[in-house]
């Protein structure tokens, strides 16, 4: 299997998100690797801040124009479609890693036109700093530990984000069957920590069960950890 880069960090902005901007050990962004995509130290900014073409005398804003370099109708402004995508394209991938549907979709709302897009996605790619692959192994990887979600939930996740199918499966084969078990296990008996002495007993297995179910697991896995769960805390009360 591939070496994946290492997208630690990965968090779920609405996104989440794999593909982060490469940097500099003192954390800021690698201007020689995305110089390739955004021109000399970046898409908007040259080594010692915004390029002159981009500031008017005095640091004044065009009448109309709001912060961000967007007019009233939400539009970006630039020249060219494809300098006004690379930039933020670069913005998205240095907050958050991304998938390509999310940053396709994120140009879309910013009325960058779909040739322009398509053109700076692809040239992303080619430099690794897109790569669904990637984002689906970490994706898989953070919201299994963070949030105990089994292969069912992390399918839905990464279908909404659009990644390939056959991506997604490989990704989930970081988690097997034992795995998935051990986990339901832990859930349910952190959820039954709270439970007090004299609790009904089928009363309380079924919100096991409802938390289990909604963070993807099976109905049968999510009710055998319950019930195990139960009489590890409670026996046959």
């Amino acid at each position: 299997m591939a070496t994946t880069p290492d997208w630690s960090g990965l968090t779920d902005a609405g996104d989440g998100t794999a593909g982060r901007v490469p940097h500099d050990p003192d954390g800021t962004v690698d201007r020689d690797r995305v110089g390739g995509v955004g021109g000399p130290g970046g898409a908007d900014h040259g080594p010692d801040g915004p390029s002159p073409d981009r500031r008017r005398p005095g640091g004044a804003r065009g009448r109309g124009q709001r912060p961000g370099g967007r007019d009233g109708s939400g539009a970006a402004r630039e020249t060219d479609p494809e300098s006004a995508a690379r930039a933020i394209v670069l913005r998205q991938l240095t907050g958050a890693a991304k998938s390509r549907k999310q940053l396709e979709d994120k140009l879309r709302a910013r009325e960058i036109p779909e040739p322009a897009a398509r053109s700076v996605l692809d040239r992303f790619e080619e430099l690794q700093l897109v790569d669904d692959a990637a984002f689906a192994q970490a994706w898989v990887r953070s919201r299994s530990q963070s949030k105990g979600l089994a292969r069912g939930a992390l399918r839905r996740e990464l279908r909404d984000k659009g990644i390939d199918p056959e991506l997604a499966d490989a990704a989930l084969e970081q988690l097997g069957a034992d795995d998935e078990a051990h986990a339901a296990r832990l859930l349910a008996e952190r959820r039954l920590r709270s439970v007090a002495p004299g609790t009904d007993r089928d009363r309380a297995v079924r919100r096991v069960v409802g938390m289990l179910a909604r963070k993807g697991y099976p109905p049968g896995l999510a009710f055998r950890a319950a019930s195990e769960a139960w009489e590890a805390r409670m026996g046959d009360a």
